[in-house]
């Protein structure tokens, strides 16, 4: 019986080994990029964009805790608006800023979260013109601690915050074509 619990023991500890291990194969940095075309110009998509009030309307985090508190601060839209959410455990808490604001082709926004775990990335939406439409793409980037690395190795982070972009920019292409 003890030989049994010691040959678990050290399966166990070489699998969490082998875990930690392949974590620190993971890059130092990670980036999430989505792109959609939107048959709307630049001009009509990027104050959507760049007033944080109006995200209620087409991001996928905001439908998903009807009791979220935000704060909204700095200047109204563009460089310097703010905005701060706290919510339950689906959406954790947060603050954004706009660092950079060209309209209507580029914005960069500084994404700090707080909860369910910290986080210091930055996100980026830029407005290219393409005929009668636009391609909007939204990225994320940012440092990947170990503790990010580890996840990794579970979970496809670029499916799985990918698939929420991709949402996101099919309600901006909805509520922006019909504009």
């Amino acid at each position: 019986m003890l030989k049994a619990i010691a040959v678990i023991a050290i399966v166990l500890v070489a699998g969490i080994a082998a875990v930690l291990v392949f974590a620190l194969t993971k890059p130092d940095t990670f980036r999430v990029e989505r792109s959609l075309a939107v048959k709307a110009p630049a001009d009509a998509i990027y104050p959507v964009v760049a007033d944080f009030r109006r995200w209620t309307a087409w991001s996928p985090y905001e439908g998903r805790d009807p009791a979220m508190q935000r704060t909204f601060g700095g200047t109204a839209e563009g460089k310097g608006a703010t905005y701060a959410w706290d919510g339950n455990n689906n959406v954790g808490a947060g603050h954004m800023e706009i660092l950079e604001a060209n309209a209507p082709s580029r914005l960069c926004i500084n994404l700090d979260f707080e909860r369910p775990f910290e986080g210091h990335n930055s996100a980026e939406f830029t407005f290219v013109p393409q005929g009668d439409a636009t391609l909007v793409t939204w990225a994320m980037s940012g440092p990947a601690p170990f503790l990010s690395k580890v996840m990794q190795v579970f979970i496809n982070m670029d499916n799985m915050i990918g698939k929420d972009f991709e949402a996101g920019l099919a309600s901006l292409k909805k509520l922006t074509e019909k504009q």
